[in-house]
C-alpha cells in the first residue's frame, strides 16, 4: 500500500534500517569483530574470575574475514 510521508529529518542512523513506504525484503548488514581477555565479558552480581595469565592475541593476518556484497 503506498504511503504518503511529510517532511523528515534524521540526524543520526547507528546500524538499523530506515524504511518508507512499500517494501518487499530488508537486509540490513554488518559486521565486526571484538577481542578481548579472558573473562572480560562476564556479567553478574557476584563474579570471581581467576584467570591467571592472560595474553590476547589481536594480530589479524589474513585481509578479509568476512565478505559482504550487495543482497546475497
Amino acid at each position: 500500500m503506498p504511503a504518503i510521508v511529510g517532511p523528515i529529518k534524521i540526524v543520526s542512523v547507528g546500524g538499523g534500517v530506515i524504511n518508507f513506504g512499500d517494501s518487499f525484503y530488508l537486509s540490513p548488514k554488518s559486521a565486526s569483530k571484538t577481542a578481548a581477555g579472558a573473562g572480560a565479558f562476564n556479567t553478574g552480581d557476584f563474579i570471581n574470575t581467576n584467570s591467571g595469565l592472560n595474553a590476547t592475541n589481536t594480530l589479524d593476518p589474513d585481509a578479509v574475514d568476512q565478505v559482504m556484497s550487495a543482497n546475497a
